[in-house]
């Protein structure tokens, strides 16, 4: 189970030395978030069993502490740091990377915990990249309308993904707010207040930290971290689509609703994000104990190299058309 810590949290300190060193840390910043773990991937190394770990209660609260502490670390040393243009770039991409792959799946499992102030931890994060409505949007429509044209977070085959962005992000925000609307129909404030007065207190710190700079990193890192998160629910359940039924309803979620990746060392990142299928079917489950059967469908490369495809559309539906269509067809 050490590879959890070691591959989830690694990103964070070599992230963090670049910030405050700099120079060719912020190349190798980049690498460790690109090359070596697609390298990692690619090792003859068996994937974890499902297992209940007790450490999987703690590692999700020591990647919050590091989230925040990068993030505190990134907005100074990239508005103000002495980097040249082309390293302060590298280092932002990298940043943003394991901002959208690692605490993005951290926020995730935190929203998905039993205790109140464990949900708020991950909605905190989610509202630090200002993003804070995904944990409503997530929770009261994804999981419940997962493929289905009821969410926006489930593509339809052959969208590619620069036309579901702006829908994602939108519709999200607006289902969301409906759905937790719905909750309170006596009446009382939504969560959504504190997703606005936590960006807003983001911002203010951004200022704090590098002034107007530091506002402009902390937007452009959010927004890029954003795309890496809307990326994930793109490629996740793309073209995949639950039957109608004859009442009006949908049939439940199954194994064949979610792609999946058994790469062993992303998914130790990404605290087993590509064992989706297991996740959608039991979504109280701690990500140590999720599984990966051999039925589950599978993408051909690791969740990381899905994504860079799925920014190029006819690349992203030449690889993945037809393994949607063998799909359904096995499906019939």
């Amino acid at each position: 189970m050490y590879r959890y810590v070691v591959a989830s949290l690694l990103p964070y300190v070599v992230l963090g030395a670049a910030c405050l060193i700099g120079g060719g840390w912020a190349w190798g910043a980049l690498i460790s978030m690109t090359v070596y773990v697609a390298v990692m991937d690619k090792l003859p190394v068996r994937p974890l069993a499902a297992a209940d770990w007790a450490g999987s209660q703690i590692l999700p609260l020591v990647l919050a502490g590091a989230h925040f502490a990068l993030l505190a670390l990134a907005i100074p040393a990239l508005a103000d740091g002495p980097l040249t243009g082309v390293q302060a770039l590298a280092l932002g991409v990298a940043v943003a990377l394991c901002f959208g792959q690692v605490s993005n799946s951290n926020a995730h499992e935190l929203i998905h915990r039993g205790d109140r102030w464990q949900r708020w931890l991950g909605a905190a994060i989610y509202t630090s990249l200002l993003f804070g409505h995904h944990s409503s949007a997530h929770m009261r429509v994804h999981h419940i309308w997962v493929a289905t044209p009821r969410d926006p977070n489930s593509a339809r085959f052959g969208q590619g993904f620069w036309s579901f962005l702006p829908r994602a992000w939108i519709g999200s925000f607006r289902a969301g707010l409906a759905a937790e609307r719905a909750l309170r129909q006596g009446g009382g404030a939504t969560p959504y207040r504190g997703y606005l007065l936590g960006a807003g207190a983001v911002v203010a710190s951004a200022w704090l930290l590098a002034g107007w700079r530091g506002v402009l990193v902390l937007v452009l890192l959010a927004g890029y971290a954003q795309i890496q998160l809307l990326l994930a629910d793109y490629i996740q359940h793309y073209g995949l689509r639950r039957k109608a039924l004859a009442n009006g309803k949908y049939e439940p979620a199954r194994a064949g609703h979610s792609w999946n990746a058994p790469h062993w060392y992303s998914s130790a990142m990404m605290l087993n994000a590509p064992r989706h299928s297991d996740h959608h079917q039991n979504p109280g489950r701690d990500f140590a104990a999720l599984r990966l059967d051999p039925d589950m469908p599978k993408w051909p490369y690791a969740m990381p190299i899905m994504a860079v495809l799925a920014t190029v559309p006819p690349l992203w539906r030449w690889v993945m058309d037809p393994r949607v269509h063998a799909l359904l067809g096995q499906g019939e």
